[in-house]
């Protein structure tokens, strides 16, 4: 299959682009009843791109409130400063031609940030990632540090993963659906079939268990297409970030010899062979 690395939109993405359903996702990601005619209005970004991929999904509630929604099958420790690009661009769409140079003061929408995980790798329920946690530290600059950042932006990180977060998963029908899919998936990847023939299999077993029906019985070979495309990609990635990490090593390496170090010295801090590292010239 071709991937797309222009535009991917994601299963996760295509579930919840409904704002009845984001208002459902809301409600119980925070444990709140929001008026069912509160409006919502999705404003996901259709130009950011970071890795040749928008941001997930983002939406205002009441243009009070403003929520960004990433899904990530791969903890990102950078996910707090990719959301500071992507509100600061909503920001911009939302203020449009307000006089912001005015001695009125502009009022905009309160922003939260969430990121739900689903992949394989062992996870808390839930986790706090802290744009202040990139920050560079002053102390060698002779400087004391801050006791509150002056810039600031939190992430809750929570494991949507079946058996995770029983209660937020169970009280948004979409979102347990997709859990629900995805652990199916992985089943039946385990036992042995293709990823192809598991979420072939998968959507048969969702659509005899009324699980995700009706996306599954309008839109099942788009499902098919999202799902191996975004794995591929994810796969793609991995790969990319695999072999960054190799041509690293091996500049490591080539330094070191050019010193005069032994391959030994040099194994343990590239993880090289010592094959690899006697051919390096």
């Amino acid at each position: 299959m071709n991937l797309n690395l222009k535009y991917k939109n994601s299963m996760f993405s295509f579930l919840f682009s409904d704002p009845d359903i984001l208002r459902e996702l809301y409600n119980a990601l925070e444990g709140v009843t929001l008026p069912a005619d509160l409006p919502v209005n999705i404003n996901t970004l259709s130009g950011v791109l970071f890795m040749d991929k928008i941001n997930d999904v983002s939406f205002e509630i009441g243009g009070k409130l403003v929520v960004l929604l990433e899904h990530q099958a791969t903890i990102n420790p950078n996910m707090a400063i990719r959301l500071l690009l992507y509100i600061a661009r909503i920001y911009e769409k939302i203020i449009q031609d307000k006089k912001i140079y005015s001695t009125k003061r502009i009022s905009v929408p309160k922003p939260e940030f969430f990121v739900l995980y689903n992949g394989k790798e062992p996870y808390p329920d839930e986790n706090l990632i802290k744009l202040s946690g990139s920050f560079e530290s002053t102390e060698s600059l002779g400087l004391p540090e801050k006791t509150v950042p002056t810039l600031e932006l939190m992430v809750r990180v929570i494991n949507i993963n079946e058996g995770k977060n029983e209660a937020i998963v169970k009280k948004c029908k979409t979102l347990a659906g997709y859990s629900a899919f995805i652990a199916k998936v992985r089943e039946f990847e385990g036992s042995g079939f293709s990823r192809e023939e598991a979420v072939k299999k998968a959507v048969i077993y969702c659509r005899n268990h009324d699980i995700l029906i009706e996306l599954l019985s309008k839109n099942a070979s788009e499902v098919m297409n999202m799902l191996l495309t975004e794995w591929n990609w994810d796969d793609a990635i991995s790969v990319r970030c695999e072999e960054a990490r190799e041509e690293k090593a091996l500049e490591i390496a080539r330094k070191m010899k050019e010193l005069g170090e032994p391959i030994e010295k040099i194994q343990i801090f590239t993880g090289l062979s010592s094959e690899v590292i006697k051919q390096i010239s």
